[in-house]
């Protein structure tokens, strides 16, 4: 039986190997990296003091527009670990049905420029984005924001709610303070961890927090574009961007602000979900009880004035690329009903 198990996994590592091999170098911008839209940038001047000059930072974003516009806007908001590309399919489906389709990247993510000092905050982002609707003159929108993006899109309808028609959180992370259980760990620390990761460290966490251990090849770009990053000479800079945003996410909760949301909001809950920050820096008893997203969803819409909840069964953390057909559906149901 141990020689069983011992193939098993020289077979596994030869895998892993073969595909990090195939893995190409990514600019610093993503500079050859193909997105499914035509990307544009705006100059955001905020906390700009610290570059050459005080020249700006640069926000690079898609504007889709669909051919028989129903003059209503989606807002698509990424995850820590993605950029506005992954958001391909659901922005052709929507656009398809008359939305304007806007995908911003944050600063510090995928082609937008990745600064030496900068003081990540998700009101800071928010107003980021705020400036990104403003200059576009996008007066309201609904709003779509998945894992961190899910944080960033509640921090906006907050913050902006006569700017957001709709609030849409698909597997949002934050629906738990992990303060109350994780130690607290410098930002150093998270940069240390970014430095070391590679290919089968990036997989394996996906493998194991994004969809609960089942793994199709379709979900080996989102896999790719991390580990081309790690190959890059300016990764160190990468790596620290990383980090400022892990502190952010795990120092700025909005869990003890669901009940403050005034706008109609429809939550989209893979269950096998368990994504949780610091899970690996607590006891295993501990840790089950973190990113237990089928008792996080249910709870959290409770705290939601007009919310609707719909739980995606054998679904993990990404339900647009896992199963795109059972997100749409309430997605469209959801934005087309509240129009």
């Amino acid at each position: 039986m141990k020689n069983v198990f011992f193939v098993a996994f020289l077979f596994f590592s030869a895998n892993v190997l073969a595909q990090e091999d195939k893995v190409q170098a990514l600019g610093l911008y993503l500079e050859n990296y193909e997105y499914p839209f035509e990307v544009n940038y705006i100059n955001i001047s905020n906390q700009a003091g610290a570059m050459p000059a005080g020249s700006p930072y640069q926000m690079a974003y898609m504007d889709v527009q669909p051919e028989q516009p129903n003059g209503e806007t989606v807002m698509l908001l990424h995850g820590k670990n993605f950029n506005g590309a992954y958001w391909e399919e659901t922005a052709r489906a929507l656009a398809k049905e008359g939305f304007r389709v806007i995908i911003p990247d944050q600063i510090g993510f995928g082609k937008s420029s990745k600064p030496v000092n900068f003081q990540y905050s998700f009101q800071q982002l928010a107003l980021n984005t705020k400036a990104l609707l403003d200059s576009l003159g996008v007066e309201k929108t609904a709003v779509l924001g998945h894992s961190m993006g899910g944080m960033l899109a509640t921090r906006f309808a907050l913050m902006f709610p006569e700017r957001t028609t709709e609030l849409v959180l698909e597997n949002p992370i934050g629906l738990e303070d992990w303060k109350l259980k994780v130690p607290y760990r410098p930002v150093e620390w998270w940069y240390e961890n970014e430095l070391k990761k590679d290919y089968a460290s990036i997989k394996n966490y996906q493998l194991q927090s994004y969809y609960d251990g089942q793994w199709k090849p379709a979900y080996d770009p989102w896999v790719n574009v991390l580990a081309g990053w790690t190959k890059n000479i300016n990764y160190p800079l990468i790596a620290w961007n990383a980090a400022l945003t892990y502190d952010m996410i795990f120092t700025q909760p909005v869990v003890y602000e669901f009940d403050q949301l005034e706008v109609p909001t429809l939550l989209i809950i893979g269950q096998r979900d368990r994504t949780a920050l610091g899970k690996n820096l607590v006891s295993p008893e501990v840790r089950e009880t973190l990113g237990n997203y089928p008792d996080l969803g249910k709870a959290t819409a409770r705290k939601i004035k007009n919310s609707k909840l719909v739980e995606l069964n054998n679904v993990g953390h990404l339900p647009h690329i896992e199963a795109f057909d059972r997100f749409i559906e309430p997605l469209v149901t959801f934005l087309e009903e509240e129009k």
